[in-house]
């Protein structure tokens, strides 16, 4: 089918928790990675999600810390939204489901079908906790389970054995909240019959499969759920927070999450239209044919999306008018484990997206979970396979060709793209192989094969690095200058080549990158297709290179374990071995501290820790230098008032004097962080 636009959405997060590392594996960085690689194809794609932000998750953690529901989501939407952000994804619009627009949607769907007879009432038993005066919802009933005899099923599953429960089949049920027995008695509710659609459905998952390369796993899980025959599914339960039934004599109950939480996708896609003053276009990607959508999701969640949602969208569509596209693909992921456990909440066993990123850059983390996605099973996350992937691939390889070829295009061609001679065996290969892996790469983007794409990618920086060196540029800038100039040229061209290539797997390196090679815009925008081709211009004039990719040490990744096995990441200062030696109010009466005003800065050259700093000290002005550059950028640096060890004997370091040392502390996770005192304190004050 010939596609337009296409729609691509992420599995809405719980907003009762922060997120972590499994979290991304499992839906998020796949369907960031799908998105900009298709604006780097300039397709039309508009990427949605949001927090999802009812059910008794989030009443249950509201009970716990004795706050409202609502204190729990707008605690925690924010948290999650500026870590997705600080982690790179590109969310057109991410958007939550307490807001009115999606409880308008929910109960627009709920009231379409009641009135087309879809949802049936039905009369059932339900255990009612006497002491707390309500009906309890499944997460607030806890016993034994039937099938396994695990003493803490849920009333709605078993988490031991992954039976489907009933809340009155468990055995000795108490009330999660006051402990006590509950009774049996009846109430009413509204169920949607998901039997009746059973047919359409493995029909629809049959048609679609076909047509797009459906995963074994996704197939597999539907499956097992269409063997066992779909039953109808209860919509509204007994509970005060969540999207109120419109129905009247039902006002005091709310629509079951799973049937809300999805249809968070086209409220959050109406908001986005609504904030670019087009409140219809959602409906060009929701009611289009020729919209593809594309829902990403972890398994735990292939039957609402590829069997649930389908059947919702089919009984709106049942009753005329206005058409929604059903999914093309739910290209489901398996779990991540992290060091070889499962991540647990409970056990406190895992890292948090958000803590994470207060150790290391985004883009290693993206880079690596790239190459270890669940994609056809469960996967693990070993902080030392971090530490190797980012130090061994992404410094050492991708990192390394980009330096070599900046740097020695600075001192053989003064940082100016040199111009491209007669073309040898070895440069037609390497122009023959650039040109053929955009779309090499791209064929496995479409197919939702991320892990061989980033491979592939990276077999790219490996190639030009045998390239040069079979060059030898060292040797033909004085044998063979035209010769050297082609290699270079070559060399930039595949630089430029990377920066889009890689852009979706490594954005804030790529654009980094972009903005060394002194191009425009962005390497998206530049478009996919042009990374097979020849673009630099000859005489374009190129910026200062930086390092691109920093190393992890040792004590980085020491750091992040003993903060995890909850150790300090530092020795605790009481023990007299953890001092240095005493020393006499004399000695310390010869350090002389003083007060120091940055004026310059910038990085030393083939250095990956090294800042050079110009300082006043009153009067006086000095060099020194600082392995502070994996924590400073040299622009913030300037203006800063710092202090400084004034009377230190001058040493070299990588070949440039350094006449003093500045002041700096280390926190348990291994940062630095520059002592600075007020602009107001004049240089060259004594520090005491």
């Amino acid at each position: 089918m010939n596609f337009q636009r296409t729609l691509v959405t992420a599995a809405l997060p719980y907003a009762n928790g922060v997120l972590h590392l499994g979290h991304l594996a499992g839906a998020y960085l796949p369907a960031d990675l799908y998105v900009r690689y298709l604006r780097s194809r300039k397709r039309d794609v508009v990427f949605i999600c949001g927090s999802d932000e009812h059910g008794v998750a989030i009443t249950v953690t509201a009970e716990k810390e004795h706050i409202t529901p609502q204190a729990v989501v707008d605690r925690y939407h924010p948290m999650n939204k500026s870590a997705f952000e600080k982690f790179g994804m590109s969310f057109d619009n991410y958007s939550r489901t307490s807001l009115p627009i999606h409880h308008r949607t929910s109960q627009e769907f709920f009231t379409h079908f009641h009135r087309q007879g879809v949802l049936k009432e039905k009369e059932e038993l339900q255990l009612y906790c006497e002491k707390d005066a309500m009906f309890l919802a499944d997460r607030y009933v806890e016993g034994t389970c039937p099938n396994c005899k695990y003493t803490q099923a849920r009333g709605d599953q078993c988490e031991n054995c992954g039976t489907w429960l009933n809340q009155t089949e468990l055995v000795d049920p108490k009330c999660k909240l006051c402990g006590t027995t509950p009774v049996v008695r009846k109430t009413t509710h509204w169920y949607f019959p998901l039997g009746d659609f059973q047919k359409r459905l493995q029909a629809f998952i049959e048609e679609r499969s076909k047509r797009d390369r459906w995963k074994e796993n996704v197939l597999r899980y539907c499956e097992s759920w269409f063997k066992d025959g779909l039953q109808d599914r209860a919509v509204t339960r007994d509970l005060s927070w969540g999207v109120r039934v419109p129905v009247p004599g039902f006002e005091d109950k709310v629509i079951y999450v799973w049937f809300d939480a999805v249809l968070g996708y086209i409220s959050s896609t109406m908001e986005w239209g609504e904030q670019r003053g087009t409140p219809d276009l959602w409906r060009k990607y929701w009611q289009q044919e020729d919209t593809k959508y594309v829902a990403f999701i972890g398994k735990d969640n292939v039957v609402f999306h590829c069997i649930v949602f389908p059947a919702m969208l089919m009984a709106w569509n049942d009753g005329g008018g206005e058409q929604f596209i059903l999914p093309e693909n739910v290209p489901a992921n398996e779990f991540l484990n992290f060091e070889g456990q499962k991540f647990s909440k409970s056990r406190g066993w895992g890292i948090d997206l958000q803590d994470f990123l207060k150790y290391f850059p985004a883009d290693p983390l993206r880079y690596t979970l790239a190459l270890n996605l669940p994609e056809s099973r469960d996967s693990d996350f070993y902080l030392k396979d971090f530490q190797a992937r980012t130090n061994n691939e992404l410094a050492a390889i991708f990192g390394n060709f980009i330096n070599r070829t900046l740097a020695f295009t600075e001192k053989t061609f003064h940082g100016v793209v040199p111009p491209c001679g007669p073309l040898g065996k070895i440069d037609k290969e390497m122009t023959a192989t650039l040109k053929s892996l955009p779309a090499t790469i791209g064929t496995l983007y479409e197919r939702y094969k991320f892990r061989e794409a980033v491979i592939e990618t990276m077999n790219l920086a490996r190639a030009a690095n045998k390239y040069f060196n079979d060059s030898e540029p060292w040797k033909t800038s004085k044998e063979n200058p035209e010769q050297c100039a082609t290699t270079l040229h070559l060399c930039l061209q595949i630089v430029r080549s990377l920066a889009i290539l890689f852009e979706p797997v490594v954005p804030f390196t790529a654009q980094k990158l972009w903005t060394t090679l002194n191009l425009p815009g962005t390497p998206s925008g530049e478009g996919w297709e042009s990374a097979g081709e020849l673009r630099l211009a000859e005489g374009h004039s190129l910026n200062k290179a930086e390092i691109l990719v920093m190393k992890i040490e040792d004590q980085q990744i020491d750091n992040v374990i003993q903060a995890l096995s909850g150790t300090p990441a530092s020795p605790a200062p009481v023990p007299a071995l953890d001092v240095k030696p005493t020393i006499t109010l004399d000695d310390f009466k010869k350090i002389d501290f003083r007060v120091a005003k940055v004026l310059a800065a910038e990085k030393v050259s083939k250095s990956e820790k090294l800042i050079k700093l110009q300082i006043e000290i009153g009067s006086e002005k000095r060099q020194i230098l600082a392995g502070i550059a994996q924590y400073y950028k040299p622009e913030d640096l300037v203006g800063k008032s710092i202090v400084v060890v004034a009377n230190l004997q001058p040493v070299k370091l990588m070949g440039q004097e350094s006449q003093g040392m500045l002041l700096a502390a280390n926190d348990p996770a291994g940062k630095v962080t520059i002592v600075s005192v007020s602009e107001e304190v004049p240089s060259g004050s004594v520090v005491r």
